[in-house]
C-alpha cells in the first residue's frame, strides 16, 4: 500500500520548507530511519527521516518549496505505482494537492524518476513545475548547486542535458542559463520580438529594466542575464558574468527580514564598555589544572561572560523584557540566546534558565548547542524563546561592534576579543587582560544610564568570578 511522504512541520512558527536534495535517487528501497531529503527552512536545515519502509518514489523535484504538510513522495511496495491518472509518478487529484494538465503529453517515469509533462500545478502550496522538469533517475546522481536546481526547475530544463562547469563538474545556474540560451525562446507572441528566457524576463521585471532596449548577445540575439548587467552603459571590451544570485530564501531570507525589521521598529543604542579579565583568566587556568582528571567541562572565556550576563539581569530587569503596543513587559526567566556561526547564516540556540545554572553546566549546554547547531542537527525548539542575547565576535578579531537586536528582545551583548591593555599603578604601568563589551539597547525601553549601569554589573562579576562557579 502506497505510503505518502509528507513535508514534515519542524517547529511551531514553520510555514514551508524548500526541498535542497534528494538523498536516495528515485527507486531506491528505504527503511524506516533511513536519510531521504535535506530539508531548508527559515531558520536550521535537517536530514528528514523515512517514516516507514518502500520503494521511494519523488513527487516534486529538488529546488522546490513547498508548504508544511504537502505531498512531496511515495513509499510503495515492490512493483507498485504511485497513485493518480495512468500510474504516473505525479499524483492527481483533490487529495494530493497537485493538479496535472496537457493530457496525452502528460509521461510515466523514466527510470524510477519524476517525470512531468506539459502543465502542472500544485493547488494552494505555490509550486509550479513548466515544461519538462525531470530529477534523474537510477544510480546516477546529479550534482548541481541547489541555485541551479531553482533556476531549471522554474525554466524547465532537464539537468541531465546541462553539462556543469562547476569544481568537480558541479552544475551552477550559469550552466542552466547557457542551456536556456542555446534553446529557442518560448515567448508568447506578443514578446516575441525580445528573444529572451523566463528567468531573464524575471530579473529585468525585478530590476525595472525595459527588454526592449537591451542588446542579446546570446544565439540568435537572445538576451542573457549578463546583458541585464550592462544594460544602459557602454558595452565592455570584455563581457563580464555575473557571478551566482543567493537567493533571500530560507535561513538567510529569515535574517534579513528579522535585522531589517528590528532596525525599523527599534530605536537602538550602542554603549562600548572595556571590562578587565585578569580575574577570569586566572580562574580558568586553575581550573583547567584542578579539573584535567575530572568530567567537568572547563568553562571558555565566553562561558564565564554568558553567566555574567545572565546574573545581571536579575538586577537590571528593563534589560530582559520585551517592548509590546501596551507598554514594556518584563519576563520572568532569563533564558539567554547564543550566537552560533554557521555555513550560510546564523542560529542562536536558546540556554533556558541560564542564570540558575552552575558554571560547569551552563558551560556544557552551550557546547552542546553550539555543536548541534554547527552540525545542522539542532531542534527548531531550541531556537525559540531567548529573552537575551549573547553574541561574541572576539575570535575573529574584532574589539568592538554594533550587534543588532533579534525581535522580542530589547537588548543584546557582544563579546569582543581578549586583549593586552595597561594599567597605572604608583606612575608605572601594568600589563592587564581587557575586553570590549558592546551593549545594544532599544532606547524605548532602557535609557543610557540603565544600560551603562548594567555594564558595570557584568564588570563587577568579571572581576570576582568565583561567585560564577555556583
Amino acid at each position: 500500500m502506497a505510503v505518502e511522504v509528507l513535508l514534515p512541520k519542524i517547529g511551531l512558527t514553520m510555514q514551508d520548507g524548500t526541498i535542497d536534495e534528494w538523498l536516495v535517487p528515485a527507486g531506491t528501497v528505504v527503511s524506516e530511519g533511513d536519510a531521504l531529503l535535506r530539508l531548508a527552512t527559515d531558520k536550521v536545515d535537517v536530514d528528514v527521516e523515512a517514516e516507514a519502509g518502500g520503494v521511494f518514489h519523488p513527487a516534486v523535484p529538488a529546488g522546490t518549496t513547498v508548504p508544511a504538510g504537502a505531498l512531496i513522495g511515495w513509499l510503495l511496495a515492490e512493483g507498485e505505482q504511485p497513485p493518480g491518472p495512468g500510474g504516473t509518478p505525479m499524483p492527481a487529484g483533490p487529495g494530493s494537492g497537485v493538479t496535472v494538465t496537457g493530457g496525452p503529453s502528460a509521461a510515466p517515469a523514466v527510470n524510477g524518476g519524476v517525470a512531468v509533462r506539459g502543465d502542472a500545478t500544485r493547488s494552494g502550496g505555490g509550486v509550479a513545475v513548466r515544461g519538462d522538469a525531470e530529477p534523474s533517475g537510477g544510480g546516477d546522481r546529479i550534482l548541481a548547486s541547489p541555485n541551479a536546481r531553482r533556476v531549471a526547475a522554474r525554466a524547465g530544463v532537464d539537468l541531465g542535458a546541462v553539462r556543469g562547469t562547476g569544481p568537480g563538474g558541479r552544475i551552477v545556474s550559469e550552466d542552466v542559463e547557457d542551456v536556456l540560451a542555446a534553446t529557442p525562446a518560448q515567448a508568447t507572441p506578443a514578446a516575441q520580438a525580445v528573444p529572451v528566457s523566463p528567468l531573464v524576463r524575471k530579473l529585468a521585471k525585478e530590476r525595472g529594466i525595459d527588454l526592449a532596449g537591451v542588446r542579446g548577445t546570446g544565439a540568435g540575439g537572445r538576451i542573457r542575464r549578463a546583458d541585464l548587467d550592462t544594460a544602459g552603459t557602454e558595452p565592455a571590451a570584455t563581457p563580464v558574468r555575473s557571478a551566482d544570485v543567493i537567493p533571500l530564501t530560507g535561513m538567510r531570507g529569515t535574517i534579513a527580514r528579522r535585522m531589517h525589521a528590528s532596525l525599523q521598529e527599534m530605536a537602538q543604542l550602542t554603549h562600548g564598555y572595556d571590562v578587565r579579565m585578569d580575574a577570569v583568566v586566572s580562574l580558568r587556568a586553575r581550573l583547567k589544572q584542578e579539573w584535567a582528571d575530572s568530567d567537568l567541562p572547563v568553562p571558555s572565556l565566553n562561558d564565564f561572560l554568558l553567566k555574567a550576563a545572565a546574573l545581571a539581569l536579575r538586577e537590571h530587569p528593563l534589560l530582559n523584557a520585551v517592548v509590546r503596543d501596551d507598554g514594556i513587559h518584563l519576563y520572568e526567566d532569563i533564558h539567554l540566546g547564543t550566537a552560533v556561526a554557521v555555513p550560510g547564516g546564523l542560529l542562536v540556540p536558546v540556554i533556558e534558565d541560564a542564570a540558575t545554572l552552575p558554571l560547569p553546566e551552563l558551560a556544557r549546554r552551550s557546547r552542546e548547542l553550539a555543536d548541534a547547531a554547527r552540525a545542522g542537527r539542532i531542534s527548531p525548539a531550541r531556537l525559540e524563546g531567548a529573552t537575551f542575547t549573547v553574541t561574541s565576535l572576539g575570535g575573529y578579531g574584532v574589539d568592538f561592534f554594533t550587534p543588532v537586536i533579534n525581535p522580542g528582545n530589547v537588548a543584546i551583548l557582544g563579546v569582543g576579543r581578549l586583549r593586552d591593555g595597561v594599567e597605572w599603578v604608583d606612575e608605572q604601568p601594568r600589563r592587564t587582560r581587557v575586553l570590549t563589551l558592546s551593549l545594544t539597547f532599544d532606547h524605548r525601553a532602557v535609557d543610557g544610564a540603565p544600560a551603562a549601569e548594567y555594564l558595570r554589573t557584568v564588570e563587577g562579576l568579571l572581576r570576582r568570578p568565583l561567585r560564577l562557579l555556583l
